[in-house]
């Protein structure tokens, strides 16, 4: 079976870190990352940018409808994702909105994040 392990923090928690603190977390990581890779647990990780890059997209009738931030519904649950390559956010939103499920839920756009770690 496969899962996908989504990472929760307050990010108040990395904001309140010393700039070391955050190297050292980004070298933590891509240690555990090539860890997880040779026990052949790893499928694909990746760390995404700030919640607050995220736009939220919904269809409804027809219509894309597009949010700042991730503000999915408490009653909605996590049933999949898509990783996706695209030319800029417009393109990611056109690409969100022809997800079936955008048009019963909502899909949540966010930035990848490259860890500035030189190993």
């Amino acid at each position: 079976m496969k899962y996908l392990c989504q990472v929760f923090f307050e990010p108040s928690a990395l904001e309140a870190m010393s700039a070391e603190e955050k190297r050292q977390l980004d070298r933590d990581s891509l240690a555990y990352d090539r860890q997880l890779i040779e026990s052949g647990h790893m499928i694909a990780a990746q760390a995404l940018q700030h919640p607050k890059t995220a736009v939220t997209v919904r269809v409804r009738n027809g219509e894309t409808a597009m949010t700042d931030g991730p503000f999915a519904e408490t009653k909605e649950q996590l049933g999949g994702f898509i990783l996706i390559d695209a030319k800029d956010l417009n393109d990611a939103v056109r690409v969100a909105a022809g997800i079936p499920l955008a048009r019963m839920g909502a899909i949540e756009v966010r930035p990848i994040y490259a860890i500035p770690v030189e190993m």
